[in-house]
């Protein structure tokens, strides 16, 4: 016979744990969705960026993705190599200074549509229609810098 520890009583539940949970598996099904159209959660907040401010610098891409900016001109290559973005004639500087083309609308399109696809099914598992808007400002509320003091 083994001896066997007897297992204890389950941990509390945890807010941070759970939503570091829940971020994880979100941005895994996004990725699930975007992988067949040579996109990632990266490649589709990059191109969003630079759909909205093309002139904004890869130091200003790569802090708001939370990575290096070696990495985000890795993120912005295989952009290119996409054809969702190009440098223009003369685009050469501090700025990424990249045009977001048609082919990358497109795919912006397909990302927002995946995103919104997923909120669907997020807001139907839910008890009421109004607890998702109920969540997103709880969310936003949690996630909110701590004031300093």
């Amino acid at each position: 016979m083994t001896d066997r520890p007897t297992p204890g009583p389950p941990p509390p539940l945890s807010v941070a744990m759970l939503l570091i949970l829940a971020g994880d598996t979100l941005a895994k099904r996004v990725n699930d969705r975007l992988r067949p159209h040579g996109l990632s959660l990266r490649h589709l907040g990059a191109l969003g960026h630079l759909a909205r401010n093309p002139q904004i610098s890869y130091t200003e891409l790569a802090r708001r993705a939370r990575v290096t900016v070696q990495s985000m001109h890795k993120t912005v290559a295989a952009l290119v190599e996409l054809g969702a973005v190009r440098h223009p004639p003369g685009g050469r500087g501090r700025t990424a200074a990249l045009e977001v083309t048609e082919r990358g609308r497109e795919l912006l399109a397909i990302g927002t549509a995946a995103i919104s696809d997923l909120d669907a099914e997020l807001a139907a598992a839910l008890p009421a229609p109004a607890d998702g808007d109920r969540l997103a400002t709880d969310l936003l509320t949690i996630l909110r810098p701590p004031a300093r003091a």
